[in-house]
């Protein structure tokens, strides 16, 4: 390995290598993966003067610390959090040089759950099917960062190709709606659950990750009993398991289910839904 590259510090609670995602591949059982805030990731990207499509690193709340083997730029969007080399504060939201062997620390999320650290190069870890996401679900892709692991990466860009010089934060309100379009299965609701998904206080639940966010409340009615045969899964998808808690599926969710899906939610909402901390509020609204 090149001296291109970088080892893992501390690899925090769950952090794992993201891109734009696989798309294309359900039909073999693959989930699209990728980065659950792209909107984030890219612009972490394009601070270095990456391409949208570069790999980054995706933290979940508690942050990571790596330790460069080459002087890179580096730079941390999505959720708000502390950043220091080798322990001096340094700029969430701008371009950073790390020179080799100092340590870059990304602390836990202040608000938000996921934070995106893209380096100039971006992670060059080999792709899989066209992509170099990890993919919780499959085990495809790069494994989530241990500490001690070293990760390759890509030629850096030249100079000047920077887009941004500080990066917006979108945000996570108190209280998140996802628009939701009912279908293909609310038939297999009653009409009174389905009043309840429109008027019900929902919040997440810490069992949320990046194959669906969770949610504790109000259960959902069955109007009619048993189980489907499995079917396709979409981004999106709000999935009634027995218990009648929503489960909206993120980026790492099965392609096939036998759940039956009430609705789906806009895929524009996905990203803050995925920056919803365990405990935000989450309504959902039927979109047209």
């Amino acid at each position: 390995m090149t001296g291109r590259a970088f080892v893992v510090v501390r690899a925090g609670a769950l952090t794992t290598v993201q891109d734009r995602g696989r798309s294309g591949h359900a039909h073999m059982g693959v989930p699209r993966s990728g980065a659950l805030d792209p909107d984030a990731a890219a612009l972490a990207n394009r601070l270095v003067g990456n391409g949208v499509e570069a790999a980054v690193l995706e933290t979940t709340l508690a942050g990571c610390a790596v330790r460069p083997r080459c002087a890179v730029t580096v730079a941390v969007g999505g959720a708000p959090c502390r950043v220091s080399v080798d322990g001096r504060p340094a700029a969430w939201g701008a371009a950073v040089r790390v020179e080799a062997g100092a340590v870059l620390e990304v602390g836990g999320a202040e608000r938000g759950v996921r934070s995106y650290v893209a380096f100039a190069g971006g992670v060059a870890a080999g792709p899989v099917l066209g992509s170099r996401s990890t993919d919780l679900l499959s085990g495809l892709g790069p494994a989530p960062l241990a500490d001690g692991m070293v990760l390759p990466l890509g030629a850096a860009p030249p100079p000047g190709t920077a887009r941004y010089e500080v990066a917006p934060w979108r945000g996570v309100p108190e209280e998140v709606v996802l628009r939701v379009r009912l279908g293909p299965r609310d038939d297999w609701f009653t009409a009174r659950a389905l009043r309840t998904l429109g008027t019900g206080a929902y919040r997440v639940s810490s069992a949320s990750n990046r194959v669906g966010l969770r949610l504790e409340g109000p259960p959902l009615e069955r109007a009619r009993p048993g189980e489907l045969p499995s079917e396709g899964m979409v981004l999106g998808a709000v999935q009634v398991p027995p218990d009648g808690r929503p489960v909206v599926f993120l980026a790492d969710h099965p392609t096939t289910g036998g759940y039956p899906v009430v609705g789906v939610v806009r895929e524009a909402d996905l990203a803050v839904a995925a920056q919803a901390a365990p405990g935000t509020r989450v309504r959902f609204v039927r979109a047209g």
